[in-house]
C-alpha cells in the first residue's frame, strides 16, 4: 500500500475552511462544510470541461483511481477492494440486493436505533421472504458486542451495524465484533459514514466484509459520491445487482461484447461516475491525509470531551456513556427543550442539530477551544 503525503502544519489546514471564520461549525455528523481545496477541485474540473470542450478519459480515470487509492489507505484496504458509489445507501443496497442469499439466512440489525439507510434494505429483504431479521437490542443507544451476540443464531448470515450511531453518537467496537462474527461464520456489514474521516478504521484488522460511506460528513467531501469496500474473499458472493459497461474486465473496449466481470470492486460501478464530485472527494481525502487520522482523532476527542464536561457542569444530561463517546456528544436538559438550545446556538452562529430528542454536537479538527467556549456560553444562556 502506498503512503500518503506528509503532514502539513495544522494552521495551514484550518485556513482552508472559510466556515471557521464565520461560524462555529459543530455538525459534522450531519453535513460537513467544504474546504477551499474541494471547491477548487470541482470548479477546475468543470472549467476545464467548459473551455476545452473535449473529454480526456485517461485523465478522468486518473482522478477516480487517485480517489480510490486515498480512500483505501484511509480504511486500511487495497484500491482493488474499493468501488466508487453514490452514497452510503448505495453501498449497503449493493449488499442487500447482490449477496447470494440462501434459504434460511438471517440478518441481525438494530432496527430501533439505526439510521434508515441501514434498516430499510434488510426490512425489504425480510418483507419479500428472502431473509429473516433478528433484532439487536441496543443498550443506551449503542450496539454492543454482547447485544449482537445475544441476537446471533446458527443461521445468521450477516450482521449489519453502524460504526457509530447517528442519534446517540455511541461508537461500535468493531474489532471484537468482527472476531465474534468470524467465530459464528457471519458476514459483517458496516455503515461507516459516522466514523470514517474522524476516527481510525482498519477494515482488515476489524474483520469487516463490507463497508460503505459517502464523503459529505467527517471526510469533509461532497454529497453525491462515496466509496464501498468489499473484502476480496467474499467478492464472488456479491453479485453486481446492476451491470453496465464499467462492470466488465474490458470496460473501455466499447466495440467488443464480453460479459466478464472486472476482477476488482470496479464490477460494482455499472456506468459513468460523477467525476467532478469524485475530484472533490479526492481533494478532501488528500487534506485528511495531510492532517493524519491520529492527529485528527486527538483533536476531535479532546474537543468532544471538553464539550461533555462543560455541558455536565451546566446541568445537562450528556450522552453517550464515556466509554462509548469519542467524537459526538449529545445532551438534554430537564427544563429546556433541545430545540431551544439549538435556537440559542443558532443566534450565535453555531451550527449543530437535534437528533432523537437530544442536541447533537460533532466537532472536527479545525474546531478550537474557543469554539467550545462559544457553545457552552450559548447553552448556559438558556439553561441557567
Amino acid at each position: 500500500m502506498t503512503r500518503g503525503p506528509p503532514q502539513r502544519p495544522l494552521d495551514e489546514l484550518i485556513a482552508e475552511f472559510p466556515v471557521a471564520k464565520t461560524h462555529t461549525f459543530m455538525n459534522h455528523a450531519g453535513v460537513g462544510p467544504a474546504s477551499r481545496r474541494v471547491v477548487s477541485a470541482v470548479s477546475n474540473f468543470m472549467e476545464s470541461l467548459a473551455h476545452l470542450g473535449q473529454v480526456d478519459f485517461d485523465e478522468w480515470e486518473e482522478i477516480v483511481d487517485e480517489c480510490r487509492g486515498r480512500f483505501a489507505r484511509l480504511v486500511g484496504a487495497e484500491p482493488g477492494e474499493i468501488a466508487m458509489v453514490r452514497n452510503t445507501s448505495h453501498g449497503l443496497g449493493l449488499v442487500a440486493a447482490g449477496l447470494d442469499w440462501r434459504a434460511g439466512d438471517r440478518v441481525a440489525v438494530a432496527t430501533g436505533i439505526e439510521y434508515p439507510s441501514n434498516v430499510y434494505p434488510w426490512l425489504d429483504l425480510a418483507r419479500r421472504g428472502v431473509v429473516a431479521l433478528d433484532e439487536i437490542h441496543a443498550e443506551d443507544g449503542a450496539v454492543t458486542v454482547d447485544a449482537v451476540e445475544r441476537a446471533l443464531r446458527a443461521e445468521t448470515r450477516l450482521v449489519a451495524v453502524s460504526a457509530a450511531q447517528y442519534g446517540s453518537g455511541a461508537i461500535t467496537d468493531l474489532e471484537p465484533l468482527g472476531s465474534l462474527c468470524a467465530q459464528h461464520g457471519a458476514l459483517l456489514c458496516v455503515d461507516g459514514i459516522q466514523v470514517v474521516g474522524a476516527l481510525p478504521v482498519d477494515v482488515k484488522r476489524a474483520g469487516i466484509h463490507f463497508l460503505s460511506a459517502d464523503s459529505h460528513k467527517w471526510m469533509l467531501g461532497i454529497s453525491g459520491t462515496g466509496a464501498f469496500y468489499v473484502a476480496p474473499e467474499v467478492m464472488d458472493q456479491l453479485r453486481p445487482p446492476l451491470l453496465g459497461w464499467r462492470s466488465t474486465s474490458q470496460a473501455f473496449d466499447f466495440d467488443r461484447v464480453l460479459l466478464e466481470l472486472a476482477p476488482t470492486a470496479q464490477r460494482y460501478e455499472e456506468g459513468s461516475l460523477p467525476v467532478p464530485l469524485v475530484a472533490g472527494f479526492s481533494a478532501a481525502l488528500e487534506l485528511l491525509e495531510e492532517l493524519g487520522v491520529d492527529r485528527g482523532e486527538k483533536i476531535i476527542t479532546e474537543r468532544t470531551a471538553a464539550l461533555a464536561r462543560g455541558l455536565e457542569d451546566l446541568g445537562c444530561i450528556v450522552g453517550p456513556r464515556p466509554e462509548l463517546r469519542k467524537h459526538i456528544v449529545t445532551c438534554r436538559h430537564d427544563k429546556v427543550a433541545p430545540q431551544a438550545m439549538l435556537d440559542a446556538l443558532g443566534r450565535r452562529d453555531v451550527v449543530a442539530s437535534v437528533r432523537r430528542g437530544a442536541l447533537r454536537l460533532s466537532p472536527h479538527f479545525y474546531n478550537t477551544a474557543e469554539d467550545v467556549d462559544v457553545v457552552l456560553e450559548a447553552v448556559s444562556a438558556v439553561v441557567t
